[in-house]
């Protein structure tokens, strides 16, 4: 670059990382597949209403994009979705089953024609809303989740396995949907069929329990017709938590199972691998796939400890190999043919790219999606994974994002200000990869700490449970651990701390703000903050009945609701803090930003509330995307005495 290192004011060094270069990389590719030899998978268009679009790899090469704008290939099964398409070579062309997100109805599309629906729409409630389709040539059917409203309250839902006819009869007709079960549970993931087609295999769970606490592992019998008959349990129950089953290439029952602490491999109940390792995790989608096996008999693997690597795995010797490369973290959404074994997965200096490796020679290249440096790799920031000391002397996992600039460092004597990231979930984690959200804070002189509190996936089951009937003290508790260490150590401005966070993160944040005197201000994205009316009823089913893990049985412990909520300690809130909400939310309704806002009106606490039409749980447009980031920095440069450049526009603060 030539520019001599210079010292600079934190919060006020030249970034060529805009609001809107974030936004433009937001997202990632995912729900990888193969459609004969070629590789197919989804991909974000922020620039494009936040659609997502269908890619193909053509097997000589190249990328191109299968449905035009308006096509949104993306479910709403259990709100946060599902595998959405399939694909197969049917006389010598591809056949694609897709779910349109504006109508949730499931699309038929051949290349050089019109999509044409297969599946009609609902007069009741949200509809019919389908996910993990698999098309069935012999039966001509796609089998798949289907997910049905019977009537118009989130709680009116029903969900089964169900064959809808690849030829259009159902398109209009409701009645022309095979259901394949019983609807027996609440929760169903799709049907796994066995190498013989004579078996299926599927997870299954129910209210209060979420799919990380306990699942049902059901294997039936496929008759004649189709019909899924004689389904038996074969593993998990309500402490046993089954994240994934597939079935190997001679027909035994391959799954993952936390039924020792950890998320380990069983073939027909026999570890394969047992590590302190996750091979699994949260399913907040249906259709996930940490594990896929191969014709050869060795398994595709997602696996690690705070992180997750790509690797073989042979079954007869325990044995990982792990693919060589720039990533550390990959996704869950294994896709494989013959030896190749397609992934999405991301580095610290990398965004995630469609990866490819070669079982038979080892080789790992990307084939999809290809990470582009937008600017000068000397902006990005330069990560550390520490552990950090929480109270009672537990370990509080975190990675930290100290500023960064090629040319410029902060005065002598000056401590940067610090932003610390609560991750949404809670049942979930922040992995260490490229985030150009993140880059756009540390570039200009900003730190960031994102934090993997207690409650979160990849360190076993025991982590993950320290959250249970502790949400709003344990994740608030850590947070503040290391917003507290990072002071002390000399790393942080003790009076420049902020804390953000969106969904579950929004919630740990107005927490934060409403319980500790730790930060000077705060962001907080569509958040959960009234549990008294976050529950049956007020939010999706899904969720509807996660606070009895999180906070106690609504009946047993009924004040520790009011206890927790930051909407009922809104006079402990001074701290300036920006509320960001989606118009649309189903998840986290605005009705809670608002019930906040009522509490705090005319006390004189300083804050900004935009709220963005379209928008629902994650922002998607880029517009929006732009807007939030922008807001969010121009709080820190007022609260903390910011100067940025190039200037934001500045959020006005209400009092």
């Amino acid at each position: 670059m030539g520019e001599r290192m210079r010292s600079a004011p934190y919060g006020s060094w030249p970034s060529p990382i805009g609001a809107d270069l974030a936004a433009a990389h937001d997202g990632r590719p995912d729900w990888v597949a193969f459609v004969g030899d070629e590789v197919w998978w989804t991909e974000p268009r922020p620039a494009e209403g936040g659609r997502r679009a269908l890619v193909r790899r053509r097997a000589e090469g190249g990328e191109e994009s299968v449905l035009p704008a308006p096509w949104n290939v993306r479910s709403r099964v259990i709100e946060y979705g599902g595998r959405p398409w399939t694909g197969v070579v049917h006389d010598g062309r591809p056949l694609i089953v897709f779910v349109h997100f504006a109508d949730q109805r499931l699309y038929r599309y051949e290349p050089g024609g019109e999509p044409a629906p297969l599946t009609p729409l609902s007069p009741v409630g949200g509809g019919l809303r389908w996910a993990e389709p698999r098309i069935d040539l012999a039966r001509g059917e796609v089998w798949c989740v289907l997910e049905e409203s019977t009537g118009d309250g989130p709680d009116d839902i029903r969900r089964v396995q169900a064959a809808v006819p690849l030829d259009g009869s159902a398109a209009g007709d409701r009645a022309a949907v095979r259901e394949l079960t019983e609807p027996r549970h609440r929760f169903v993931t799709g049907a796994r069929l066995s190498p013989d087609g004579r078996r299926a295999a599927w997870l299954a769970w129910d209210h209060p329990r979420m799919p990380w606490d306990g699942t049902e592992l059901l294997v039936a019998d496929v008759a004649e017709d189709g019909r899924l008959t004689h389904a038996r349990a074969v593993a998990g129950g309500p402490d046993e938590a089954v994240a994934q089953v597939e079935w190997s290439a001679d027909g035994r029952l391959l799954y993952a199972s936390d039924r020792s602490g950890w998320w380990n491999l069983y073939r027909d109940g026999t570890p394969l691998c047992p590590r302190e390792e996750e091979f699994g995790g949260p399913l907040w989608q249906l259709g996930l796939r940490w594990f896929a096996p191969l014709d050869s008999g060795l398994l595709a693997v997602v696996h690690g400890r705070g992180a997750s690597a790509l690797g073989i795995l042979d079954p007869e010797s325990g044995e990982i190999v792990d693919a060589v490369g720039p990533w550390t973290e990959c996704a869950a959404g294994l896709a494989t043919h013959g030896p190749r074994v397609v992934a999405v997965a991301a580095g610290p200096r990398t965004s995630y790219e469609v990866v490819e490796l070669d079982t038979a020679t080892g080789r790992a290249r990307v084939i999809g999606s290809p990470h582009r440096d937008p600017v000068d790799p000397a902006y990005y920031p330069e990560p550390q994974a520490r552990t950090f000391t929480g109270p009672g002397g537990r370990e509080v996992h975190a990675h930290l994002y100290p500023p960064h600039h090629p040319a410029r460092t902060g005065p002598d004597g000056e401590l940067p200000p610090y932003v610390i990231w609560a991750h949404g979930g809670p049942t979930s984690r922040v992995p260490l990869v490229l985030d150009l959200e993140i880059a756009y804070f540390t570039s200009r002189g900003i730190g960031v700490a994102e934090v993997n509190y207690g409650g979160s996936t990849g360190y076993g089951r025991a982590y993950r449970e320290r959250l249970r009937e502790e949400w709003g003290v344990v994740d608030v508790e850590d947070c503040a651990a290391v917003a507290r260490a990072l002071a002390d150590e000399g790393t942080a401005d003790p009076a420049r701390l902020a804390i953000r966070g969106g969904s579950a993160g929004g919630w740990t944040a107005a927490a934060s703000l409403t319980t500790t005197d730790v930060y000077a201000c705060g962001t907080v994205i569509y958040p959960v903050l009234d549990l008294a009316t976050w529950g049956p009823g007020e939010t999706h089913d899904f969720e509807s009945r996660y606070l009895e893990s999180l906070i106690g049985p609504r009946d047993e412990v009924p004040a520790r609701y009011a206890e927790r909520s930051p909407t009922a300690h809104a006079d402990r809130l001074t701290a300036p803090f920006l509320l960001l909400q989606g118009l649309d939310d189903v998840i986290c309704p605005p009705a809670q930003c608002e019930r906040l806002l009522a509490r705090i009106a005319g006390r004189g606490v300083p804050h900004a509330y935009l709220t963005f039409e379209g928008e629902g749980h994650g922002f998607r447009r880029a517009d929006t995307m732009v807007r939030a980031l922008e807001a969010e920095l121009s709080l820190y440069a007022q609260v903390f005495g910011l100067d940025p450049t190039p200037p934001v526009p500045k959020v006005e603060l209400n009092q």
